[in-house]
């Protein structure tokens, strides 16, 4: 292994922050964007009956109605407590309230489930949040809300969503493109430049409202001292002085002297509730001075706990107004003047170096852009997420220790207390964490802010999270729901990555992890095989509608369903937990038995799933895996549907290199005894060991043996089943012609191939497994192969595309379904970006059409965009294959395997 960076990247100053920010704590990420793009309808503020989440706290009562849990906000910061925010509030003098937070649909009011209908790109962003820059495009015309609500109910599960654009509000370029950028010049001093063009053909008026207000704390926590906001004396220029006994002072300097509007953060209960308010300064008394005019509706004595600067702007078309604060501490004496606009361009210039020095040399430059905001968008989707398990069902009136109170959601979750700075799937869409989602953008992270990335991996793993049987919670509608089990592969990767990159491993890190793992898989064994078989269930497994029923309710013919994806999913947590356990034997004996039980297990389940027969998961005449229904009478049956469920069991695949072996020779030595002893275990594997050994004597620990994994290939390579021209799909084509039918009880269960939305209610409707391309099962196979490949180099080769006599050893199969998938973002010929679909402004407007959108998954023929919009989460997985594939040099690996030292990044 290296004893030095195998991957030199230039200095820059972003790195030092980063550098600052490990070695010395220097607080560079204190202030980030950190609000939530949605607090309204969460689980966290839902105190309903009938846990009815998305209509007891709605969007409408939002600007009135104080959170209990977090805050929200329109291209916001916080700090990392959030206890004091900053965001923008915008008003076009005609919308009926203060643009203060996106808006969309939710679930019941969607025809595919909740949706945003706003423009909003996350451009750019460093790791530390020294730049950070934001588009909102906002309508000059009033916002459609009542519009999109009314003509989306309308609207049937097989229609297109309603969008935004379609309303014609953005007709003759009546908008304004509102740029928001911050510049740290220090860690808590925050330069703040908002920019407002007017895209339209005439001179339009703007409303400009920078607002920042403290959570409300103290009415949930009386004991709580209350915080204060307060004019500056005007000798110090015009601001806001912020004051509490957490943060200490902040000073927010407005340049241009606008009138300051003063309220409480609290409810306004006489709207809300009917009942009277304790004062008249309520949350939305700035809307309300503003919008309607009440000028008493506001503090006159200039304090209070949410504040904003009034801008009016008279904008000309075409032209741009520009206004800057400031939010520091300690106090400055020159807020603005030219030392701020040369920190501000001083801060984009770092962001530039920086992104050029994580940049392959090779990418080109539309693939540097997705690459970059992919990785801006993965930065802007942090949030703070808050959730104290116990006091909420206390509130709740559910008490987890008595069996005969309130039944609410997550009871058994009642020693989880959240209280971090976690990376959201989306923060309008699915604003808390994710346990698989969270795994994969680890990966994402790793290629620009490892040490965040091993933060979040280690996180879940956590006592407040963990629940004491050892389940990782899987997101906040259900904690003890479950999701697949990739922590294991994520730590391996992360850790290999920083031995490339620094040239130096962190067994700390690894042991930490290891061990909370351990519970973990304890857990599944215990838990999600249910007769022993070393066969899993798991439900759903974040495959939502994938399966012929509703994988996570009762089946309707009785019995169970032993699981490809779930068994697949657990052989591949086996190796990762066997390949940690060699890493860690080799500085620490004792790890050498846990190593060998690992081992032993995945055997176990490769016997198991791979036994030929009527009841096996393997179908021989199709060559394909299939989940298993197991009848009460005993009987069983395959659920023929080609999914993605059939591919993952050739994910669990894992090269064992021959120094990994020969670290360890005593465990190595025993494994290959007692396999001798048993060899029938060997039988239902990929051969491997001695006499089996592959390039460069690299072993091979495979769930599909040869024969298998050429079958599998062939299908999942052809164009009329999974290959689409942007990835791998979902499901396969062939179940367009040809749909599964399953009859029980006498209802008919259909699976059809489904490229874009999902045509059922299926775990809300909101998601579809059913033919797109999904980016973190495509980044799973893709790892697979490049194992394969390290095991076989050029000795293995296969059509791709099938049919097509193209044939290509497994590196370059998946280098080419990294291409496709990347194509998804990329200008073709034509100048059009497969991800924007037939949407015509963002194909052909020059002020839309390379701000990028990281969608939730992509349609399986066409490539456009679907689901929840700013998912970069996993989706900006792509970043990672962008770098990955750029450090190649495919003349290296034309001869099979590459040096090994090289191996360290490029297999991981």
């Amino acid at each position: 292994m290296p004893d030095k960076p195998v991957f030199d990247r230039a200095e820059t100053a972003e790195q030092l922050r980063l550098e600052e920010a490990r070695e010395k704590g220097v607080p560079w990420r204190q202030w980030g964007p950190y609000l939530s793009e949605r607090q309204w309808g969460t689980v966290r503020e839902d105190y309903s009956e009938n846990g009815d989440a998305w209509n007891y706290f709605t969007h409408d009562q939002a600007r009135s109605r104080a959170y209990h849990w977090g805050e929200d906000g329109l291209a916001g910061i916080s700090g990392d407590h959030q206890r004091l925010c900053f965001a923008l509030a915008l008003w076009n003098r005609k919308d009926p309230i203060l643009k203060e937070r996106l808006f969309g649909l939710t679930n019941s009011e969607g025809n595919h489930g909740e949706d945003v209908k706003e423009y909003y790109f996350y451009l750019d962003s460093t790791p530390t949040h020294s730049y950070m820059k934001y588009l909102y495009k906002y309508p000059q015309n009033a916002y459609p809300y009542s519009d999109l609500i009314e003509t989306s109910r309308r609207r049937g599960r097989n229609d297109w969503e309603y969008e935004l654009l379609d309303t014609g509000v953005f007709n003759e370029d009546r908008y304004f493109d509102v740029f928001v950028e911050y510049a740290k010049a220090a860690p808590t001093d925050i330069l703040i430049q908002i920019s407002a063009a007017n895209r339209g053909p005439e001179a339009a008026e703007l409303h400009l409202l920078p607002t920042l207000w403290f959570r409300n704390v103290w009415t949930w926590w009386p004991d709580e001292p209350k915080p204060s906001l307060r004019a500056m004396p005007s000798a110090g220029g015009t601001g806001v002085i912020s004051t509490s006994h957490v943060l200490g002072d902040y000073w927010l300097y407005c340049d241009g002297d606008p009138p300051l509007l003063f309220t409480e953060n609290d409810t306004n209960n006489e709207r809300i509730f009917g009942t009277p308010n304790a004062s008249p300064y309520v949350k939305d008394s700035i809307n309300d001075y503003v919008v309607a005019g009440r000028a008493e509706a506001v503090n006159p004595n200039r304090t209070g706990t949410k504040a904003a600067a009034h801008y009016r702007l008279d904008i000309g078309a075409g032209e741009t107004a520009v206004i800057r604060l400031r939010l520091s501490n300690p106090a400055s004496r020159s807020p603005f003047g030219r030392q701020f606009d040369q920190i501000v361009e001083e801060r984009r210039r770092e962001a530039d170096a920086f992104f050029r020095a994580i940049t392959p040399a090779k990418v080109g430059e539309d693939a540097a852009r997705v690459m970059r905001q992919a990785l801006a968008g993965m930065l802007w989707s942090k949030q703070h997420f808050f959730y104290d398990t116990d006091k909420w069902l206390e509130e709740h009136g559910a008490d987890p220790m008595q069996p005969s109170s309130r039944q609410v959601r997550n009871r058994e979750w009642f020693h989880m207390i959240s209280d971090h700075i976690i990376s959201m799937p989306d923060k309008w869409e699915y604003p808390w964490f994710a346990a698989w989602d969270l795994a994969f953008h680890t990966l994402a992270f790793a290629t620009i802010d490892l040490d965040f990335g091993k933060e979040q991996l280690d996180l879940l793993l956590r006592q407040v999270y963990l629940h004491p049987t050892g389940q990782i919670p899987a997101y906040e509608w259900n904690f003890s729901d479950v999701n697949p089990p990739v922590q294991a592969w994520a730590a391996i990767f992360l850790y290999r990555v920083e031995q490339a990159l620094r040239g130096k491993t962190d067994l700390d890190f690894l042991k930490r992890v290891f061990g909370r793992l351990t519970s973990n898989f304890g857990w599944w064994v215990n838990r999600k095989d249910r007769f022993g078989r070393s066969l899993f269930e798991g439900g759903f497994l974040g495959l939502d509608n994938i399966g012929v029923f509703d994988r996570s309710a009762p089946l309707p013919t009785g019995g169970h369903l032993e699981q490809a994806d779930g068994t697949a999913w657990v052989a591949l947590f086996c190796q990762n937990m066997l390949e940690i356990a060699f890493e860690l034997a080799a500085y620490d004996p004792t790890y050498e038995e846990l190593a060998g039980n690992y081992a032993m297990e995945f055997l176990f389940i490769a016997r198991a799933m791979n036994g030929i027969g009527p009841g096996g998961m393997w179908d021989e005449e199709d060559g394909f895996y299939y989940d298993v229904l197991r009848l009460p009478d005993g009987s069983s049956t395959r659920l023929k549907v080609r999914s993605m469920v059939g591919l993952l069991p050739l994910c669990a695949a894992t090269a064992v290199e021959k120094w990994q072996r020969d670290r360890v020779p005593k465990l190595t030595a025993g494994f290959e005894e007692r396999v001798r002893r048993m060899p029938e275990l060997l039988e239902s594997i990929h051969e491997t060991g001695p006499g089996h050994l592959g390039v460069a004597e690299t072993g091979i620990i495979g769930l599909v043996n040869q024969g298998r994994l050429r079958r599998i290939l062939t299908r999942m390579l052809d164009e009329n089943e999974f290959l689409s021209p942007y990835g791998i799909r979902s499901l396969s084509r062939y179940h367009a012609e040809h749909p599964y039918v399953f009859n029980a009880g006498g209802q008919e269960y259909r699976v059809s191939y489904l490229p874009a939305e999902s045509d059922s209610g299926m775990f809300g409707g909101n998601s579809n497994w059913r033919g797109p391309v999904w980016m973190p099962v495509n980044a799973l196979i893709i790892r697979a192969l490049l194992h394969y490949f390290s095991y076989y180099g050029d000795n293995f080769k296969i059509e791709c595309p099938t049919g097509s006599g193209n044939l290509m050893n497994l590196f370059e199969v998946a280098r080419e379904i990294a291409n496709r998938l990347t194509r998804i973002f990329l200008r073709d010929e034509n100048g059009r970006r497969p991800v924007f679909g037939g949407a015509e402004k963002f194909q052909r407007d020059p002020h839309w059409r390379d701000n990028l959108l990281f969608y939730e998954y992509f349609h399986g023929d066409n490539g456009a965009g679907i689901g929840a919009s700013h998912q970069t989460g996993w989706t900006g997985v792509v970043a990672t294959l962008i770098d990955f594939f750029g450090l190649v040099d495919p003349a290296r690996w034309a001869g099979g395997r590459p040096p090994p030292v090289d191996l360290v990044r490029e297999r991981v």
